[in-house]
């Protein structure tokens, strides 16, 4: 019987702490525009919700993906070679990652990372059951920053981030470049990553993928006022806040907004903030890239893009990168 060692008890858990977390988030709400990180959508429902987002007609960036993974998923191994740890920054439903996982020759370990403890750990008994050959050892924490590693039963001959679903796109440059380190530094000597980058494209196909017909992306970005209610003492009243998604050309990026529908205080851990009618909070931007953009991005952050795969309209991108 093989033995892939994942065990529940052992899981590595580098999540922030409700005080880190409630600082975070008055922090934002005291800014103008007011804004909350994007990771608080990822709470089991926020997972739950996200994973139907993908299924939507009007959201074409997971199949796309999807796609283009099946096509080249053996070029991509190919340049990994042998014997390699995949670690993967925010696992989702994986259906990318068996993708990798049925083409690498001799994966070491996998190696997810999630900031949603519950939706990380299905995902990784899943697979521990369905890749019973593979170590599967979750680590339960923020990717945003840097943590440790586990120590896989087989040292792999290089560690291979995968950083999917164009979540890159999420962060401003500066952050960005703050993020594409982190993988570096987890990828190490002779490592690499790959990356999904979203690229730039029509304002109506963008529109239309983030404000869906059936109204489960507005359920996303609403649940997480939820979750600051149930996790950090709030009030938040869902019903006066609406989901409004726009694309602003000239920075290249998405915004997802919570628009207040009137004058309103809220009150977070006994902290009153106030909102006007029609302000907002920005919940995500995702950011689209040109190559060249992505490039000189990657170059900041001491990454070299060494190969792109795109989809024949040339929506969505994967990028293969190196440490040099």
């Amino acid at each position: 019987m093989s033995d892939h060692r994942y065990q529940t008890a052992r899981l590595p858990d580098f999540q922030p702490q409700d005080d880190e977390l409630l600082a975070e988030v008055l922090q934002g709400l005291s800014r103008s525009p007011k804004q909350l990180p994007p990771k608080l959508f990822y709470d089991e429902t926020g997972s739950q919700l996200f994973e139907q987002i993908t299924q939507l007609p009007e959201y074409y960036l997971t199949r796309t993906e999807v796609g283009i993974m099946k096509q080249h998923a053996g070029e991509m191994v190919e340049l990994a070679g042998k014997d390699v740890s995949l670690i993967e920054f925010g696992s989702g439903s994986s259906l990318k990652t068996r993708i990798l996982l049925d083409h690498l020759q001799r994966p070491a370990a996998y190696v997810p990372v999630d900031i949603s403890r519950d939706h990380l750990m299905e995902a990784a008994a899943a697979l521990a059951h369905e890749f019973p050959d593979v170590e599967v050892l979750p680590v339960h924490a923020d990717f945003t920053q840097t943590f440790k590693l586990p120590d896989p039963a087989i040292a792999p001959r290089r560690n291979l981030v995968y950083f999917p679903g164009s979540t890159i796109g999420n962060f401003e440059l500066p952050e960005a470049v703050s993020l594409l380190k982190v993988i570096a530094g987890i990828a190490g000597f002779n490592g690499a990553a790959l990356v999904g980058v979203d690229l730039r494209k029509d304002r109506d196909v963008l529109e239309s993928a983030y404000n869906d017909s059936a109204g489960i992306t507005a359920q996303f970005n609403l649940n997480l006022l939820s979750r600051i209610n149930n996790e950090l003492d709030a009030d938040f009243d869902r019903a006066a806040f609406r989901h409004l998604a726009v694309y602003d050309h000239e920075a290249g990026r998405i915004e997802m907004r919570l628009v207040s529908l009137r004058h309103q205080t809220v009150n977070v851990a006994g902290q009153p903030v106030e909102f006007e009618k029609n302000e907002f909070i920005v919940t995500e931007y995702s950011h689209k890239y040109d190559r060249e953009e992505f490039e000189a991005l990657a170059d900041q952050a001491g990454l070299k893009v060494v190969r792109v795969w795109t989809d024949a309209e040339d929506l969505f991108s994967v990028q293969y990168l190196e440490v040099p």
